[in-house]
């Protein structure tokens, strides 16, 4: 948890800044704006009380008229200066301003606490199974364990586990000797050794192979590996964090992963909810996600002025579904960025889509002649992927496994879909 100064001058004037703030993870303590201050201190102070204001400090100017960020520089500190309306994404402003590197950008109450538990789960060396929606945020909660482990000081491997080739998985997992197969001209430590003192992130575990899962199993359980050609077993000292977009329980009962090594994951679960669940996540990771992109385009020399969205474009974001969760948000906030025409972002900037109604679909087919029999199998497999996704309201892993099909070619034909509306 990160320690804020606010003065009391900030608290008298918005008193549900405090409250904001520790949603998003932070200690607040309320101080006078003269008071002494320990070294490197963050405080947040009104735009008045500049005379105290280091640097590092965020000066707050509560005014009416257009919102403004204007960043730290020449010594000076960040400010930012804002009406009623815009304040739900101020206070997420100088949240995001405000947070350390390595603590995910978060606003929710549910996710504060979510990540109050992590933090506790972070000091301990035990396996972490993290599960949740594609876009949720998997890899960002294993950097954060990390960074809060006593591990911190050492190597974190992130590997997508759906990305390694099938047929170099083990090596490139557990290493492997000079010769021990066709094209192995030179020894390899693999991800297991170079992550050795540190944590290894295992995204996407359920698409290792079940063969694979039984040496994973015994990696995990006897702290060694036994690289590809070898005779003995190394001894490697890793943590792991793994990381799944399905159920990784129903994928046991599918057969399709190990029970064992589930059990031997699934020692500290975290669960991280939709984005749709997360109102105020949203607003918490627009504002990151501004930043973020603000900076790149004033290097490129594109902007000098922040893209402040509207209200009427915050309640359009907080209104959306996300199906695409935190990777959506990023996509629709960068278009919106690159082609507004005012210096805000209104509503109607915000190109957010959607999978077609089946009439419209429909109707669209039924205007292009001839008719061929590849468009009508199209329709009736959207037609039958709506009703799956209906059937499990809107789970995917749920869905693909009803369609009988990998959740990756659903998300596949998910695209296909929206491609086909927005056309």
């Amino acid at each position: 948890m990160s320690a804020l100064d606010m003065s009391l001058g900030v608290c008298a004037l918005l008193p549900g800044l405090p409250v904001w703030l520790e949603n998003a993870f932070h200690s607040i303590a309320q101080v006078d704006a003269a008071a002494p201050r320990d070294k490197g201190t963050t405080r947040i102070l009104l735009a008045s009380e500049i005379a105290h204001a280091t640097y590092r400090d965020i000066l707050i100017d509560l005014r009416e008229g257009a919102p403004c960020y204007q960043p730290a520089a020449a010594g000076m500190p960040a400010r930012v200066a804002f009406g009623l309306a815009d304040m739900g994404l101020a206070m997420a402003l100088i949240a995001e301003l405000a947070r350390p590197a390595g603590l995910p950008a978060v606003g929710d109450v549910g996710s504060a606490k979510l990540m109050g538990l992590a933090a506790r789960i972070a000091r301990s060396d035990a396996t972490v199974l993290v599960q949740g929606d594609t876009g949720t945020g998997k890899e960002g909660m294993a950097r954060f364990l990390h960074a809060h482990s006593n591990r911190a000081d050492k190597d974190f491997i992130a590997v997508n586990c759906a990305a390694l080739p099938e047929t170099m998985m083990e090596a490139m997992l557990f290493g492997h000797r000079k010769g021990s197969f066709t094209g192995a001209a030179a020894a390899s430590d693999g991800l297991f050794l170079a992550a050795d003192g540190g944590t290894l992130f295992l995204d996407e575990i359920a698409e290792l192979p079940l063969a694979l899962q039984a040496k994973l199993l015994r990696a995990l359980q006897e702290g060694e590996i036994l690289p590809v050609g070898a005779t003995h077993p190394v001894p490697v000292n890793v943590r792991v964090i793994a990381a799944c977009n399905r159920d990784l329980a129903a994928e046991c009962e599918m057969g399709r992963f190990r029970n064992d090594l589930y059990w031997r994951l699934n020692v500290m679960p975290l669960e991280l909810r939709p984005l749709a669940q997360r109102r105020n996540d949203i607003c918490a990771i627009a504002a990151a996600l501004l930043l973020r992109q603000h900076k790149q385009m004033v290097q490129l020399g594109a902007t000098d002025a922040f893209p402040w969205p509207t209200p009427d474009a915050m309640d359009k974001l907080a209104a959306h579904s996300w199906p695409g969760n935190a990777r959506e948000l990023g996509n629709v906030l960068q278009r919106a960025m690159v082609l507004r025409e005012g210096d805000r972002i209104e509503a109607d900037d915000l190109h957010i889509t959607g999978v077609a109604p089946q009439a419209e679909l429909k109707a669209r087919a039924q205007i292009t002649a001839p008719v061929r029999l590849q468009d009508v199998a199209r329709l009736s497999k959207m037609d039958a992927i709506r009703m799956a996704l209906r059937e499990t309201d809107g789970h995917r892993a749920l869905a693909a496994r009803k369609l009988g099909i990998s959740e990756r070619t659903l998300r596949y034909r998910l695209a296909e879909m929206r491609d086909l509306a927005a056309a």
